[in-house]
């Protein structure tokens, strides 16, 4: 089960689970103009990929990472979408202890942790195996806000992901909605075997299940709350 934190906040009951960007030799940035990398191209599939999502206010960068807690109390939270190649799809999040992908077994994802007070100085870290990338059709890595008013621009937002190989990929978060508590950061799809990571900031004006609608997903959610 997995959770949409809106409506109090939901969990799908059931469903079915190129380019080269802003080059240097240790970062690709993705940009609107150039907005998707091949991982495979690249050499950077196999071996562990790390996620990472850090904030900075008022052009100071925090070494505390995206999550140090503010005035504001805003509780913001790493998370993806998963689609695997045998038909099964879910999420991978702190609501609902969704800590992993598949549930038993040795996950193909999983998240590090959640941190609400923002006192972890690496934030959090989404850690995806690319040794099975075959059994990988898409991942959509997203963020919420799970308390708070959406502050994204002072937020600064950036992504930024690991491969066990070549350089680093960003995708900052550079625009934003105030009245949207959701942002889909970034595509990972599998297509003929060639791993592609493509930049969406596409920021969506609801939870979860929004954003299912938004990309397709096709699961079917209920409340929840952490």
């Amino acid at each position: 089960m997995a959770i949409d934190y809106t409506k109090r906040r939901s969990t799908p009951s059931g469903g079915g689970d190129a380019g080269g960007g802003g080059v240097s030799l240790s970062k690709v940035t993705l940009t609107k103009s150039a907005p998707s990398v091949s991982l495979t191209k690249r050499g950077g599939t196999g071996g562990q990929l790390r996620v990472n999502l850090q904030w900075s206010s008022g052009g100071e960068q925090q070494s505390r990472g995206l999550f140090k807690r503010r005035s504001s109390a805003i509780d913001l939270d790493l998370a993806c979408l998963w689609e695997f190649t045998d038909g099964s799809k879910g999420v991978v999040q702190a609501l609902g202890n969704a800590f992993q992908a598949p549930y038993q077994g040795q996950p193909i994802i999983r998240l590090d942790g959640d941190d609400r007070s923002g006192s972890n100085a690496a934030g959090e870290n989404m850690f995806i195996d690319l040794s099975r990338v075959d059994e990988i059709r898409r991942i959509l890595v997203f963020a919420f806000i799970y308390e708070g008013t959406p502050n994204w621009a002072s937020a600064d937002g950036v992504v930024t992901l690991y491969p066990a190989a070549g350089p680093e990929i960003e995708v900052r978060l550079d625009e934003s909605d105030p009245g949207s508590p959701t942002c889909a950061i970034a595509m990972l799809e599998n297509s003929g075997g060639e791993l592609t990571v493509h930049r969406e900031v596409r920021y969506i004006r609801g939870g979860q299940a929004d954003l299912d609608r938004a990309y397709g997903w096709g699961m079917r959610w209920a409340a929840g709350s952490k």
